[in-house]
């Protein structure tokens, strides 16, 4: 009888690969981990509850608009909301369209097979005459660039989808932030836990878009598709942002001659998980915006901590991107654990095996990554 030998612990990630193996979590578990990473989960759910507003709003009402200035103001436009708008006063919408551009850039999931289909190019051309039907010049340019329109309305598309995944997620941050004022999460396992079962709760939520041209309603990704949250907006947005991102302007070479930028989408490591905090706060660093947007909502708890740093309110930003990093680790670990190919507690040698290889895997993905920099 063959049997078969326990592959050694090798991986660079060996340790990681244990704790997840009996549901633990890629961040170490004690109070301060706890309460940065649910304080700062509640300022990002209010900043994407923000962002996922705008995003429906730009899907649903400015689309095939050519120059649309007022996307942000979400139909409610005012001079004293411009002059704020001008001043930057304002919520950094440009990086939820950083994100969109990524995920449609990198591609995956269903969502963006749909968008390359028959169907969705003869639901686009329904659109297109109804919305221009009185405006032959749009039409014989539509005529001329036949991909130029159905393009417009691919980006609507994701608008919608990446906005429909951000209200489900601004939920998931907003409640752990609810229950911890509560008392009743006390641990990292217990974070973990909670955006897991949210993850599992909507997983099979029906990711759908229609728009409306006077009073007829065109259903451009109707439910019948199948297009779900976590196969279809999830898992690609996590590739997209938490692993891939694109390179920061500033930081690397474009020159193709320099070699600084891997020619191969899927050799990106310029996701969260990879960023260097230090930039944070750069011309041409996206995370700045997001840094700025969520340093308005600190809870004061968090605040607290970080003015008692060296730097006190100096950097604030960077320990803000630090804190942040940890709190993706936690979603990072909620994803994987919720796609465990078998059971944690599992008791069959084939499942086990199965399931280890399954997360070496995806410590191969954190070797570069800032890992071990959170848990340091």
């Amino acid at each position: 009888m063959v049997t078969m030998k326990k592959k050694p612990a090798n991986h660079p990630l060996a340790d990681y690969v244990a704790k997840l193996q009996t549901g633990g979590a890629l961040l170490p578990d004690n109070p301060e981990n706890v309460l940065e990473v649910v304080g700062i989960l509640k300022s990002y759910g209010v900043v994407l509850d923000a962002y996922s507003n705008n995003l429906i709003y730009i899907a649903d009402h400015q689309f095939l608009v050519f120059f649309p200035f007022f996307k942000y103001f979400n139909g409610e436009f005012s001079f004293q909301k411009l002059l704020r708008h001008w001043w930057h006063d304002r919520i950094n919408y440009e990086y939820a369209e950083y994100c969109l551009k990524a995920m449609m850039w990198h591609g995956g999931g269903g969502l963006d097979a749909y968008l390359d289909t028959k169907e969705f190019q003869e639901r686009t051309k329904a659109v297109i005459t109804a919305k221009f039907k009185n405006n032959p010049f749009i039409l014989g340019l539509n005529q001329l660039f036949p991909d130029f329109l159905i393009e417009q309305l691919r980006v609507s598309a994701y608008y919608s989808g990446l906005g429909q995944f951000w209200r489900v997620m601004a939920d998931i941050f907003l409640s752990l932030s609810d229950l911890y004022d509560q008392g009743k999460i006390k641990s990292i396992p217990q974070v973990v836990d909670h955006i897991k079962a949210g993850l599992v709760a909507d997983a099979l939520k029906p990711i759908t878009y229609a728009v409306k041209i006077q009073d007829q309603v065109y259903e451009m990704i109707p439910e019948k598709i199948g297009l779900t949250f976590l196969a279809d907006t999830a898992i690609p947005y996590v590739e997209a942002v938490f692993f891939r991102g694109t390179p920061f302007h500033g930081t690397v070479s474009y020159n193709a001659q320099a070699y600084q930028i891997p020619p191969d989408q899927a050799r990106f490591q310029y996701g969260a998980l990879y960023a260097d905090p230090l930039p944070i706060g750069g011309a041409g660093i996206p995370p700045t915006l997001l840094m700025q947007d969520m340093r308005h909502y600190l809870p004061e708890y968090l605040h607290a901590v970080y003015r008692r740093q060296i730097r006190g309110e100096d950097d604030l930003r960077v320990q803000i991107c630090i804190s942040f990093q940890k709190s993706m680790f936690c979603v990072t670990t909620a994803a994987i654990l919720g796609l465990m190919p078998y059971p944690i507690d599992t008791q069959n040698p084939s499942e086990q095996n199965a399931n280890r290889v399954y997360l070496e895997k995806w410590m191969d993905r954190f070797v570069t990554s800032r890992l071990n920099d959170v848990n340091s």
